[in-house]
């Protein structure tokens, strides 16, 4: 692990070095593909120098406990050494998790779909509840949330909703919130006051770009028409919605959230892009099934993975065995504590996974 540390502190300095060259600065593709690899190494060299002060306390208090004849010098240096050896073995851990091998798509923003599953228009709602979670979420983040399509039953509910959600590291921290998400609650409209179950599917994709995915434009079939559903003034007056039908595998884009037809079009193409791209990466997750189970929950869509406990105000998170009383906060887009235990879990199986390779 030592040597290869080394070795990013020289990349880190070459990289530097070029940074300042005047045709790296001009070429744009050079300059921004350069800025990145610094953003990478950046905190690990830096972790690194961390771990080498605190090694360095480490020698220094124990050359004073062995040459120091005063006994509260030596009491000093012994607090000091304890506080070192803390240190190096926070810096060790946390190098281990920096140098883990890094999701290529971790920093990509993602698209999230919600299907209303068992449970009718109880199911319908709990998908809304979600998409708003997950919306509250991102503004706690300062993300920006941008609806790709919808097809909504009222009261707030939704049989489906697809949406942007753009920021930094935003696929790195939704990564795991795929699978099926179960809902208990007495609806309003039970009157025997029985508590109901209903299901909701989400699904996490990272947003594919141009270079990702071709798409053959011989592969799509294009139809336009009028936006149906409450859309102001121009639905059903011009043919605005967009659907794409991507032969080879069936998929149907719908969109009608824009006024444009050229907008619309460029959505649903950006979605079907999306869906694609998530296809391959399915393909590549089941080509490497010991990994993928290795690791928690990512992938498996019908993986129930959380329940949503209303009458006891709860959410579990099976996975991870992970039960938190604050339905409320969580409802309310305060899911950090279950992202952050799911990443360390994450985290945690991977190292295990390479010390056994060791």
């Amino acid at each position: 692990m030592f040597d290869k540390l080394e070795d990013l502190v020289k990349k880190l300095e070459e990289i530097m070095e070029q940074l300042s060259q005047p045709d790296v600065v001009n070429d744009q593709q050079k300059f921004r593909e350069l800025m990145k690899e610094q953003s990478n190494l950046t905190p690990i060299v830096e972790k690194y120098n961390e771990y080498k002060a605190a090694k360095q306390a480490e020698e220094d208090s124990l050359m004073i406990i062995d040459e120091e004849s005063d006994e509260e010098m030596k009491e000093m240096a012994r607090e000091e050494l304890a506080e070192a050896k803390k240190n190096i073995e926070k810096c060790e851990q946390e190098l281990k998790i920096l140098l883990l091998p890094k999701d290529i798509n971790d920093d990509k923003n993602v698209v999230v779909e919600i299907r209303a599953g068992a449970g009718g228009d109880e199911a319908a709602l709990f998908a809304g509840e979600l998409f708003r979670m997950y919306q509250k979420y991102a503004d706690s983040n300062r993300w920006k949330t941008e609806i790709e399509s919808s097809d909504e039953t009222g009261l707030g509910g939704f049989k489906e909703v697809a949406f942007t959600i753009s920021g930094k590291g935003a696929y790195a921290k939704l990564k795991y919130e795929s699978g099926v998400h179960r809902v208990q609650r007495v609806p309003e409209t039970e009157s025997g006051g029985r508590i109901h179950t209903s299901t909701a599917t989400v699904a996490i994709m990272p947003e594919a770009e141009e270079v990702d995915v071709k798409i053959d434009e011989k592969d799509i079939r294009i139809d336009v028409m009028r936006a149906s559903g409450n859309g102001g003034q121009c639905v059903n007056t011009t043919d605005s919605a967009v659907r794409l039908t991507h032969i080879p595998t069936g998929i149907v884009i719908y969109s009608q959230t824009e006024k444009s037809q050229l907008q619309n079009r460029a959505k649903a193409f950006n979605l079907l892009r999306t869906k694609l791209y998530d296809i391959e990466l399915q393909k590549a997750h089941d080509a490497e099934a010991e990994a993928r189970r290795s690791q928690i929950g990512t992938g498996d869509r019908s993986e129930k993975i959380r329940t949503y406990n209303f009458p006891q105000g709860r959410v579990t998170d099976h996975r991870i065995k992970l039960t938190s009383y604050r339905l409320l906060d969580v409802m309310n887009g305060d899911i950090t504590e279950f992202i952050d235990a799911l990443t360390a879990a994450d985290q945690a199986a991977k190292l295990a996974k390479m010390g056994d390779q060791e």
